[in-house]
């Protein structure tokens, strides 16, 4: 450092003047030899937001020379650059006259005259009397006491819902600078935010304050003079001594830790019959995405659904809220603070640590596990006397969609409607439920949840736990007989039975004779054969079941005592 003598302070009557031709027109400008200080602005930036005046604190690199070039003192080979206040003595005059009108990162000549250096005393060994001095000066900072935190705001998004306060928690890239440019961190270098309360004493004064205000996705400029920074002792050897600082900073997320969900309702139906609650088994889409808008995780990507039960703890806490009171085929955004999402710690890799994260979701179906069918009749025949039942034949139609109206199957796409027995286990328990009660002609709407329908496993073409939205229509009907069962009576067999079986009263019944007998029951609506199965068949199994001996006929005797032996045994036969 180059302290300034006391006896080196000369004024002489023509200071003022010279002072505001160097401060004014920064031009070379000395009326006569050994009068004043000389300026050679060689280095001058384009952009001087600032200039160096009186007050001002600077720091600055420097060369000092003599005259015919010979270096008396560098900041560059200390390694430190000069710092102190302009204008109140603690440079040589001429030097405090030299800098001024500077700005950062100015290169400027200075060529002082003895007079307003060391005069004709010299400095010890150093500088001789009467010496011209040469100082080649790079100003690095500048801050006055007086100074506050500066922002200017690079870019924001259209709309800004919400702006930092005190007491939030944010997390920002920035990239940190000194005043010269010269970088000194950055966020972006680590790959990871920065993240942080505002307002409560975690950060310098000058970043507490210049965060204030700022909208996520939002980038600003932020100039913390060094007392509202890192001051003398600077940080490290990566922020010197009494050092401006300048932030350029991108907010990346905020929130604050009294935060509840926010549930911001897109698109709802214009029927909702039943909302979620608790206990509710729900399938969804979504997309996951940080308050920025960069995507972390989608369900559509994986075109699969994301299942789950409601409020039971299998989701995060956030989304198990968010997903309480939604209709089927409703679409909504929901925006989840960490303490309700995963935290300080974030999870995989995937979601860092105190990360807001915002779902747009869009519910597919739910159902409780003890939910029954649902069933909506559309059109029903106004003469209705016979409707289906367990162990009947009936012939019917239908279209099988997800809840979201995606069709899955159709009884269109084949040659034939689909013939089942109810009760048979031939469909779905759902869909056998919803197929009974109805009459030929009738039309319905049956939902059948996935613990009636095809379960967490799904089927072909059936998403796993997917309730199923049927529309049928009952095309035939044929009565049934009970499982186990080829012919029941309608009513009362004949008694005794065997006289009504033998048609010609020749005390023999041959396979011709029988078949004609169990025909004519169900002519006269008397009897009834299993539907769906080639009656003389199951008519030939019930005569080989009567024909003990294997004689081709059936005589009194052994029809008693089939009767008898079914008594026995507690079995009911047919006949």
């Amino acid at each position: 450092n180059i302290p300034a003598p006391k006896n080196s302070l000369i004024m002489d009557s023509v200071f003022a003047l010279l002072f505001l031709c160097v401060t004014v027109t920064y031009v070379i400008c000395s009326p006569g030899p050994l009068e004043d200080v000389v300026i050679d602005r060689y280095d001058v930036p384009r952009v001087c937001p600032r200039e160096v005046q009186t007050g001002d604190f600077v720091r600055y690199h420097y060369n000092g020379t003599f005259t015919d070039g010979k270096k008396f003192d560098s900041s560059h080979e200390r390694g430190a650059p000069f710092s102190g206040q302009v204008g109140l003595g603690r440079l040589i005059t001429g030097l405090d006259r030299g800098v001024q009108g500077m700005c950062v990162n100015e290169r400027r000549k200075v060529t002082v005259p003895p007079h307003l250096a060391y005069g004709s005393v010299g400095a010890g060994d150093v500088i001789p009397p009467d010496t011209v001095l040469v100082f080649d000066v790079v100003l690095l900072d500048i801050w006055n006491s007086e100074d506050k935190v500066q922002t200017r705001t690079l870019s924001k998004p259209e709309t800004c819902k919400r702006f930092v306060e005190a007491t939030d928690f944010v997390r920002y890239h920035y990239n940190g600078t000194l005043l010269n440019g010269v970088p000194f961190d950055s966020s972006h270098s680590r790959n990871g935010t920065y993240d942080t309360y505002v307002g409560m004493g975690y950060l310098i004064k000058g970043m507490d304050e210049g965060l204030i205000g700022m909208c996520v996705g939002e980038t600003r400029t932020i100039i913390i003079p060094p007392f509202l920074a890192y001051e003398e002792k600077g940080y490290g050897t990566v922020i010197p001594s009494q050092a401006t600082l300048v932030f350029e900073v991108l907010l990346v997320d905020l929130f604050n830790p009294k935060d509840d969900i926010v549930v911001d309702v897109k698109e709802v139906p214009e029927t909702c019959t039943r909302k979620t609650v608790v206990g509710d088994y729900i399938r969804y889409h979504y997309n996951g995405t940080f308050q920025d808008g960069s995507i972390f995780d989608t369900s559509y990507q994986r075109n699969s659904t994301y299942n789950t039960y409601i409020g039971m703890g299998y989701v995060i806490a956030g989304m198990d809220k968010a997903l309480q009171g939604v209709c089927i085929g409703e679409k909504r955004r929901v925006v989840l603070p960490p303490h309700m999402a995963y935290g300080e710690k974030g999870t995989g890799g995937i979601i860092p640590g105190s990360a807001v994260l915002v779902f747009d979701i869009q519910v597919i179906d739910f159902h409780n596990p003890k939910d029954p069918i649902e069933v909506q009749v559309t059109h029903k025949p106004k003469e209705c006397n016979l409707t289906s039942e367990v162990d009947d034949l009936i012939q019917y139609r239908y279209n099988c969609s997800l809840m979201d109206g995606t069709l899955l199957y159709s009884s269109d796409h084949y040659e034939k409607a689909p013939i089942t027995t109810l009760g048979a286990n031939k469909v779905i328990e759902g869909l056998d439920e919803g197929l009974r009660g109805m009459c030929v002609g009738e039309r319905r709407v049956v939902i059948v949840p996935p613990h009636l329908g095809h379960g967490e496993n799904g089927a072909k073409g059936v998403p796993s736990s997917a309730v199923l939205h049927f529309e049928l229509e009952l095309l035939d009907l044929q009565k049934g007989v009970p499982d186990g069962y080829m012919f029941v009576w309608l009513g009362d067999s004949p008694e005794p039975l065997f006289p009504a079986m033998d048609l010609n009263k020749d005390l023999a019944v041959p396979l011709e004779e029988f078949t004609a007998f169990i025909h004519l029951q169900v002519a006269e609506g008397t009897g009834r054969l299993r539907p769906g199965m080639d009656a003389d068949g199951i008519i030939k199994d019930m005569f080989n079941n009567q024909d003990r001996n294997r004689d081709g006929k059936i005589v009194p005797e052994e029809l008693k005592l089939k009767v008898e032996e079914d008594f026995d045994k507690a079995r009911h036969e047919e006949l």
